[in-house]
């Protein structure tokens, strides 16, 4: 991409090529060129992720410049630059190796300043050079980095892969004179006497287990790993250092969902949709953007067999891959459709297969609102609940339609037992222990499993508190707290949860929210006001749809990105408000 301005580091093109002003500034001081390929998904700096934590980052471009200097010693082992010193391209430092070596913040346990980034994400597609960068990070763990009795593990999920892993690794310390005064390169590891450390590869959780001291863990091509076994070992090992990190590399999957490189990739996208927040998380996806066609014509996303488009997927474009290479690829996947999901993955980064997302979060953003429920007592609503497993979220949301304002409003409960709340965390960024539960979002029941108990009596606190028409659930999931409520005389309505009662209502919400969305003569007016829920906005991100031949929809938990409970206990909502207001008493008029 073309600078817009004569000075390429322009606050402008800055934010178009997604470099924050301290890299950018690192950049330009150490004379490196300007990146002319941002990537399609980077997540915030640390500096920039809002968190109060955050205000303690500072950038340190010695740093930097340190692991610029131990990159330097590597030499490249194959093809035309074969032999020759590596320098690391404009696009590596700026959107990886800057952002991972130079933000610091001081470390809560010795007051000395560490490196933020302990997890580090890089998914760009084939032939980019992943091998050289991760190597290279690989290496000055184990013996740039200051740290005595480094373990640098690199994981992969048979002996021939971490043999297939390790050995360009190898090779770049018997071709890089500057290495093999310090490292010691035999068939099974590398060694640095000097800190006592070493860098070999591992195929098992036992072997990480061995040890479970770890300075670095490198994954590369995490989407081959089948369980998370052996990475949860490797992360759990490196609780004794004081800056570790572990590594993902890796290319696109076909995009089967809950597999380890699912919920590693999901989790970096909603970090940088800022859904999540975790400054010690970094990650950047290099890919286009998936191709649509309508009859023949492509109506939105890049075209795949474009030059632009491949220079988009692939930064080092050029030099590795070369130009020939990719566009011979190309070609090839012209022939067929199995050649060409293979090119969408491999060579432009998309996953060739992808849940039907439905829900737009920023979209959802638009219609926050504000809602107060003390304004709320004693008006009508409809209710939705969604009961999960004893172990699992469960939720209860009403809808109260507002015939001065237009839309609805939304008030939303959420429980789960107190002891999956660790679980939970591990999958949110910490955002269930130290946002949801001390703000409300989210309610904890005592002990491991669900106390439905304990949820009846605050839903029949919301009954004497509002007036509340119906409540739907789904029969086929019906517990004995459903049972209870109709007992106590809540308006129980069973509505299953198949296309035929689930489709209108989740495109009435799809509708509804876009038509929130817009804006009417300069503002906003939120039509599904939900006052910002934190929690609803995380189901919302995970929220998938399946799709029949009619185009019918409904919920899809099993393929959306994480729990959707809220969402679906809304759409139920919505629905039974839907079915019991006539067409004039829906306010319709304020939608349009």
């Amino acid at each position: 991409m073309a600078p817009k301005s004569q000075d390429p580091w322009d606050a402008a093109d800055l934010e178009e090529l997604k470099i924050s002003p301290e890299v950018a500034y690192y950049m330009k001081s150490r004379g490196f060129g300007v990146p002319d390929c941002p990537p399609l998904i980077k997540t915030p700096e640390p500096g920039y992720v809002r968190v109060p934590e955050a205000r303690k980052c500072r950038f340190d471009c010695d740093r930097v410049d340190h692991v610029i200097l131990a990159f330097r010693q590597l030499r490249h082992t194959k093809g035309r630059m074969a032999g020759q010193v590596f320098e690391p391209d404009p696009w590596q430092i700026a959107y990886v190796i800057a952002p991972w070596a130079g933000w610091v913040w001081p470390s809560p346990d010795t007051g000395e300043y560490v490196r933020v980034i302990t997890t580090l994400y890089v998914d760009l597609p084939r032939k980019n050079g992943k091998t050289t960068l991760a190597g290279g990070i690989a290496l000055y763990m184990t013996a740039a980095d200051g740290e005595q009795g480094a373990q640098v593990l690199a994981a992969a999920t048979t002996k021939e892969q971490a043999q297939f892993v390790f050995e360009p690794m190898r090779k770049l310390v018997f071709k890089s004179p500057g290495l093999r005064r310090y490292l010691k390169a035999t068939k099974g590891s590398i060694s640095h006497s000097l800190s006592g450390s070493y860098f070999k590869p591992i195929a098992s959780a036992g072997d990480a287990q061995h040890g479970a001291d770890i300075h670095a863990g490198i994954v590369d091509e995490l989407h081959l790993h089948k369980t998370p076994d052996l990475i949860d070992a490797l992360e759990t090992g490196t609780g004794s250092r004081l800056q570790p990190l572990m590594m993902f590399i890796t290319t696109a999957d076909a995009g089967k969902r809950n597999t380890p490189y699912d919920k590693r990739r999901s989790r970096i996208e909603q970090l940088a949709r800022g859904v999540l927040k975790d400054p010690t998380t970094y990650g950047v996806i290099f890919a286009a953007e998936r191709p649509e066609y309508k009859d023949g014509v492509l109506i939105k996303g890049d075209d795949p067999f474009a030059k632009e488009t491949l220079r988009k997927a692939n930064p080092g474009a050029g030099v590795s891959p070369t130009w020939r290479y990719l566009m011979q690829e190309a070609e090839t996947a012209k022939e067929s459709p199995a050649q060409y999901a293979r090119y969408l993955r491999l060579h432009l980064g998309i996953r060739t297969k992808q849940e039907t997302r439905f829900l737009d979060v920023d979209t959802w953003d638009a219609n926050a609102g504000i809602v107060v429920p003390e304004r709320l007592k004693g008006k009508r609503c409809f209710g939705g609940l969604d009961l999960g497993s004893t172990s699992d979220l469960t939720a209860f949301v009403l809808v109260f339609p507002d015939d001065e304002r237009g839309g609805f409003d939304v008030l939303a409960w959420h429980w789960c037992p107190e002891e999956t709340i660790e679980d939970l965390d591990r999958r949110t960024a910490d955002a269930a222990s130290t946002e949801w539960v001390p703000n409300g979002w989210l309610r904890t029941t005592p002990g491991a499993v669900t106390d439905y108990e304990f949820i009846k009596t605050q839903i029949l606190d919301a009954l004497d508190t509002y007036d509340v028409q119906e409540i739907a659930f789904d029969p086929w999931h019906s517990v004995q707290l459903v049972t209870d409520l109709i007992n106590e005389g809540a308006p129980m309505v069973g509505m299953r949860q198949g296309y035929s009662t689930m489709s209108a209502p989740t495109k009435d919400l799809d509708r509804v929210l876009k038509m929130g969305a817009q804006e009417v003569e300069g503002t906003l007016k939120p039509l599904m006001r939900h006052g910002g829920n934190p929690l609803l906005r995380w189901e919302v991100d995970n929220f998938a749809v399946q799709i029949d031949a009619a185009g019918n929809v409904k919920p899809d938990k099993a393929n959306a990105g994480d729990k959707i409970d809220g969402v679906v206990a809304l759409i139920m909502a919505l629905g039974r408000a839907m079915a019991a207001l006539s067409d004039n008493q829906v306010p319709w008029a304020a939608w349009v």
